[in-house]
């Protein structure tokens, strides 16, 4: 990354404005980061309705939410750039424009691979927009105090989104199809356009270093093989050959493309930030707690709508507790922060995640919701919320303000691959230890009751419980048909508490790391790339 002087007119004019014009454009750009983590929420209310009616498997819902990740993560380093250097607020307009379009498409899907291919370009467009929106934060926002609490109202933002994406596309389910959660993104798109050209300032670097192609196709090559290899491996075995050979296809990639980025004169991933401590383990940090979250709201999502066989707008109200715990902790956890450290903030977080993840994974069949489940998405939400923002803050120190678009990139790339490990990992766990635990019996079934198709969705997807619950049955098979539904429960609730276990270890491992090698002494409105110059790190 070249530091550069903002261009007249741009970073240095949005510093300037009122106060009331900052807030403003900062409630434009947090709309706009809504609508972004809004359509995953919404997404995941509908997966149930789209198992059933694109008889897809788990597999397939993975691809569902993944297909936004990847193409998301894999392309905001480059829109970053793009951003810095065209423009922001363009950028935020072109992004935002492109998920109405693409929204409008998969509401008009009619298969399972038009869904995904929606979804891909959704997440394209995403892209575009994301970055832009806590660089302008960081060039409107530049006295340190001023920009921590924007941070942590754009932290926070992702809390609300949680909070209303549930509800709203469990209301809109309950009276529209699952298509109905694509359509709602196109009026929240437009709105957000109008209020962006009306409030927020253009901003942009003066210059801007070269687009390194070849390690953006590297990056989103390596990730993307990974994330397939990690999702289709209950298919096929963990061990089997094309498991295998995905997994070693995917480290020569990542192993490539780190390779490329040391050597290239212009990366896209400025890998000389990562000897900064102050950046790279925050996002270690917040790469592993997406991983988490992500993980968790997928397995959520398969637990009361599969298990306890809530309606769409049932599961929104029963999933508030997590939303409100977010919206609640990330402000006051990013404003902690600046008086206890960033280092005290991410280890509570992190052993409070893994706290939520552990009786998370001890929930059953029977487990009432009022008690422990309510527990762990309240500390799931406290704990994701701890980490975030003063993660955020501090990544966002360690680069100047004239590239705040391509830091930016940097702190959303290692939410969003997190994120989609999170859901590829954790899912196919809990896939592949439910389809052990029941897939004989599926087999054992007659053909009369189930054809081969029915029994393959049934054998591997722990959400086609609702299928089975709500399909016609012969009086005289009602007993058996109890007693297999009862286990199919039984078993999505083993493979949850696997998949939560390894959730809680990799959590726990990263609070070590960050507490034995992160500084623990609070910057205390130091820019980190201040304190990085001083002590002498090129």
């Amino acid at each position: 990354m070249t530091v550069s002087t903002a261009s007249p007119g741009s970073g240095q004019a949005a510093a300037e404005l009122p106060q009331r014009a900052k807030v403003a454009a900062l409630i434009a750009i947090c709309l706009a980061e809504l609508l972004v983590v809004l359509d995953n929420t919404l997404v995941n209310v509908a997966l149930p309705s789209m198992a059933v009616q694109l008889q897809a498997d788990m597999s397939g819902l993975q691809w569902i939410v993944d297909a936004f990740t990847l193409a998301f993560s894999g392309l905001l380093l480059a829109m970053g750039h793009l951003g810095d250097r065209f423009g922001r607020r363009l950028f935020m307009i072109i992004g935002l424009s492109g998920v109405a379009v693409m929204s409008a498409a998969g509401a008009l899907s009619s298969g399972l691979g038009q869904v995904i291919a929606a979804r891909a370009g959704m997440g394209v467009f995403a892209a575009v927009v994301f970055p832009a929106t806590l660089a302008l934060i960081t060039n409107i926002f530049t006295a340190a105090r001023e920009r921590a609490a924007a941070i942590a109202l754009w932290t926070a933002m992702a809390g609300i989104a949680v909070a209303i994406g549930p509800t709203v596309g469990g209301w809109l389910l309950e009276y529209f199809s699952w298509h109905s959660v694509f359509w709602i993104n196109v009026p929240v798109a437009l709105v957000g356009i109008g209020a962006v050209l009306a409030t927020v300032p253009e901003s942009r670097a003066d210059q801007v270093d070269r687009l390194d192609r070849i390690g953006i196709l590297l990056s989103l090559a390596g990730v993307t093989a990974l994330v397939w290899s990690i999702i289709e491996a209950p298919k096929h075995g963990w061990f089997a050959t094309e498991s295998l050979a995905g997994y070693l296809l995917s480290i020569a990639l990542l192993a490539a493309f780190v390779g490329w980025e040391l050597r290239v004169p212009t990366p896209v991933l400025n890998m000389r930030l990562f000897r900064n401590r102050r950046f790279a383990l925050p996002s270690l940090a917040i790469t592993v707690s997406y991983f988490s979250a992500f993980g968790f709201l997928f397995l959520i999502t398969q637990y009361f709508q599969g298990v306890k066989e809530l309606s769409p707008l049932e599961f929104g109200i029963h999933s508030l507790p997590f939303a409100v715990a977010v919206g609640f902790g990330a402000p006051i956890a990013t404003m902690l922060a600046q008086r206890v450290g960033t280092t005290a903030m991410l280890v509570s977080g992190l052993l409070i995640l893994a706290v939520a993840m552990y009786i998370a994974g001890r929930t059953t069949v029977e487990t009432p919701y009022l008690g422990p489940v309510v527990v762990s998405m309240i500390l799931m939400g406290l704990g994701f919320a701890v980490v975030q923002g003063p993660a955020t803050e501090s990544i966002m120190g360690a680069v100047p303000i004239e590239e705040a678009g391509a830091g930016s990139a940097v702190n959303d790339t290692t939410r969003e691959v997190g994120g989609a490990l999170g859901v590829a990992l954790l899912g196919s766990i809990m896939t592949s230890v439910y389809a052990g635990k029941i897939g004989g019996r599926i087999d054992a079934i007659p053909a009369q009751i189930m054809n081969a198709q029915q029994k393959e969705l049934a054998g591997n997807t722990p959400i086609s419980i609702i299928g089975i619950v709500k399909a016609p049955v012969n009086p005289l098979l009602a007993q058996a048909k109890s007693e297999l539904i009862h286990a199919m429960k039984v078993a999505a609730m083993q493979g949850a508490e696997a998949a939560s276990y390894v959730a809680v270890g990799t959590l726990v491992v990263c609070a070590v790391i960050v507490a034995a090698t992160l500084p623990w002494r609070p910057e205390r409105g130091r820019s980190i790339l201040m304190g990085w110059r001083e002590s002498g790190e090129d």
